[in-house]
């Protein structure tokens, strides 16, 4: 926990070293929680929460106004949720940072996302898809029309992945347009509508209008209702390519995600071109991770799911100066479906059922979820847990993850720790706690 001079520092400069804080920590979110004694500040480091102060309860209110103030909120309202951004420029990194307010029984509550889309300038190399992944990609983008789909839940890097995507499609004879709300990040040679639903600028409004304008390409923010669902998947039969995001959990779910929206059958198999899931895991530390034998249960999955006899992983170790309980960033597991006129075919028939749709999809060309996850856990990238944790295991063998795994695991870290420590006398430095001094503010607001 950090301390902060409440009593002999301004407010504004707590509320700035808290922000530098966040984000030189990695930091994807802020959490200001309201409680009995005050509010609570919490860091989302990694996908993980974890305490970071305590503001006492009788500054509790001008921390709430200052960010209030700073995000282009009204201040004099609080019982209605707001939402407002503040951008800056820190440590050379361009950051957006959206703000959102909330009135609990205890007080607002509020949020800062911390948006670092330097991701997307990289390129599709830099987004962790395997080979097969990669040249499936290029070859959806490359077409000239149809839509393509990013899916996963709120904060998997969808958006990342969408703006990587026009980065690469993003030339002198292409018009782009995008359709968002908000606009999350500002792309020279783009044309972006930001969405205003306040004065009927709706995303169903901006499309029609949107295709007078003779776009090659259009990129949905989201595809939230039927209207938007139809107007896009029109748009992409008419000549056009169209990116957009769902919030769904892989690539079946998807389809029948758009079948309940009401888009027309014949539609939706003509306009498909792919989708592409994804979800987010916890990244090992290189330089502290272990190798430690593998579970029964754990040997079952690999050997169902990847047919390999896996008898060593990579493990967290405890942690080092180098990162935190093990772990040092994300990585993403993905799926790509790549769209075939079997499956089109599919889709137009209402008579076949979830099941005939999943053998037609998980064929030996698809890499799931599971399989990307197993992979990278078998590359020492992530650990079996984060994968369990993170993509569900839907067959018989997810009965066998009970006590016993839990405690069969418990026993080999136990044992593996106490190898480590036997064959080394050097003891893993732990990161020391790092207070912040407001000697010399900066003002970054």
């Amino acid at each position: 926990m950090i301390k902060y001079d409440f009593e002999n520092d301004e407010i504004a400069n707590i509320c700035n070293n808290m922000i530098i804080y966040a984000v030189s920590k990695r930091a994807s979110d802020i959490h200001f929680d309201p409680t009995e004694n005050g509010l609570k500040v919490r860091l989302r480091i990694d996908g993980v929460l974890q305490d970071h102060t305590i503001v006492p309860i009788k500054y509790q209110k001008n921390l709430t106004t200052r960010l209030k103030l700073i995000s282009n909120m009204n201040i004099t309202e609080s019982r209605l949720p707001q939402d407002g951004s503040i951008k800056d420029t820190i440590n050379g990194i361009d950051l957006d940072m959206r703000v959102s307010s909330l009135n609990t029984n205890l007080g607002e509550k509020i949020v800062i996302r911390i948006l670092d889309y330097s991701k997307s300038t990289e390129g599709l190399e830099a987004l962790g898809f395997t080979p097969k992944n990669l040249t499936k990609i290029k070859r959806m983008i490359e077409v000239p029309n149809g839509i393509i789909l990013i899916t996963g839940a709120t904060g998997t890097g969808k958006s990342t992945t969408c703006y990587t995507m026009l980065q690469y499609l993003n030339k002198e004879e292409t018009n782009i347009i995008t359709v968002e709300d908000p606009i999350e990040m500002n792309i020279e040679g783009i044309n972006q509508v930001q969405v205003n639903s306040e004065i009927g600028l709706t995303f169903g409004r901006v499309l029609r209008s949107i295709l007078r304008q003779d776009p090659n390409i259009i990129l949905i923010g989201e595809i939230r209702d039927s209207e938007t669902a139809k107007i896009a998947v029109r748009a992409s039969i008419t000549g056009h390519l169209v990116f957009s995001t769902v919030h769904t959990n892989n690539s079946l779910s998807t389809i029948e995600r758009l079948l309940d929206m009401e888009v027309e059958r014949y539609l939706l198999s003509s306009a498909l071109t792919g989708i592409v899931s994804q979800k987010l895991a916890r990244r090992l530390c290189k330089h502290c991770r272990k190798t430690r034998p593998t579970t029964s249960y754990e040997k079952a999955v690999f050997k169902e799911v990847l047919g390999k006899d896996v008898n060593e992983i990579q493990d967290v170790n405890g942690q080092c100066e180098n990162c935190r309980n093990g772990y040092y960033g994300r990585i993403a597991i993905q799926e790509v479906l790549v769209i075939t006129d079997e499956i089109r075919n599919a889709i137009n028939d209402k008579n076949v059922n979830r099941e005939q749709l999943r053998e037609l999809v998980y064929t030996k060309d698809v890499t799931t979820l599971l399989q990307d996850g197993l992979e990278k856990v078998l590359e020492g990238i992530t650990t079996f847990e984060e994968i369990y944790k993170n993509v569900a295991i839907d067959n018989e063998l997810d009965e066998l993850y009970d006590e016993d795994y839990e405690q069969e695991l418990h026993d080999l870290k136990l044992e593996n720790k106490e190898k480590n420590t036997q064959e080394t006398s050097k003891e893993i430095p732990v990161k020391p706690k790092i207070e912040i001094k407001n000697d010399e503010p900066t003002d970054i607001i």
